[in-house]
């Protein structure tokens, strides 16, 4: 029995529905920023206790997050900075580690526009998120901080001007030239399909489409920079393609730069690399 067409045209259409239905679902299940509460049990099934404290600067809350209740002011502190899309939990298994833990005070903060508050109030401007990261750390000796930035958070890290004990960047967005347009970009652009998109994704789009700019501003004031830094790449990586690291070659100097390359690595390498990015970490010490 032959089935009409158009009969076949109709369940095609409610299925196709059902599918965007779902895969929307997903989207926002996934892209909204997790409670303190629920990070806390997170941890807790982990065996660590998180410490959770909400900051301010010029007016915006952020989320702090850290395994110790206070500093050990004898151990070098390491500070985290994620991309775009992110939050501080990308970096919980660097958190939760006992080796880490053990070893150095852990920190990581939700960037403003990303956590719970202000989501989707994203600023912009390397220089707002550089403050921020230099008010965050102003009563830790800088000398004894590793700030470790990740793909738009690569930025942030490089462009303070203080004298850290290093900086290892992962996957680091730096180069304005080498700054990819994914297609799904569109999604935002489009005033039609905008909404569609959960706050921390339109965030993420609307910070996409001004930071080649915004990397312009820094394109010779990377050679200011006076620590020694470590950049891990993965050679597969298309989202911030391994040319970025390359790039920072020609702006720093022979014996203060250090690449690594990954074989095989895209950019999710924070998590499919963990164990060869904590061996470097813990290098730093």
């Amino acid at each position: 029995m032959k089935v009409p067409f158009k009969k076949v045209l109709k369940i095609s259409g409610l299925l196709l529905l059902v599918l965007v239905i779902f895969l929307i679902a997903m989207f926002y299940r996934f892209s909204m920023p997790k409670s303190n509460e629920k990070l806390i049990k997170n941890f807790q099934e982990e065996g660590v206790e998180l410490i959770i404290k909400t900051n301010v600067f010029k007016g915006f809350k952020f989320r702090v997050l850290s395994t110790q209740r206070q500093l050990d002011t004898s151990k070098v502190t390491f500070v985290f900075v994620h991309g775009s899309i992110g939050s501080a939990n990308d970096f919980k298994s660097y958190l939760v580690d006992n080796d880490l833990r053990a070893k150095v005070n852990l920190i990581a903060y939700d960037r403003v526009g990303y956590g719970i508050h202000e989501t989707g109030n994203v600023q912009e401007s390397i220089k707002f998120e550089t403050d921020l990261l230099e008010d965050l750390l102003k009563n830790i000796d800088a000398k004894k901080v590793v700030l470790i930035g990740y793909s738009y958070g690569g930025p942030i890290a490089l462009a303070s001007e203080k004298k850290y004990k290093s900086i290892v960047l992962l996957a680091p967005a730096v180069s304005a030239e080498a700054e990819p347009m994914p297609w799904a970009i569109n999604f935002y652009k489009w005033k039609l399909t905008r909404w569609i998109l959960p706050k921390t994704w339109q965030a993420a789009s609307k910070e996409k489409l001004s930071h080649s700019l915004d990397l312009m501003k820094y394109d010779k004031r990377w050679q200011t920079q006076v620590s020694e830094v470590v950049s891990i790449h993965g050679k597969n990586d298309w989202i911030v393609p391994f040319e970025n690291t390359l790039y920072l070659k020609g702006k720093l100097k022979k014996n203060q730069y250090k690449i690594i390359e990954l074989n095989g690595a895209g950019h999710g390498l924070v998590w499919s690399r963990f164990d060869e990015i904590k061996s470097v970490l813990l290098q730093q010490l």
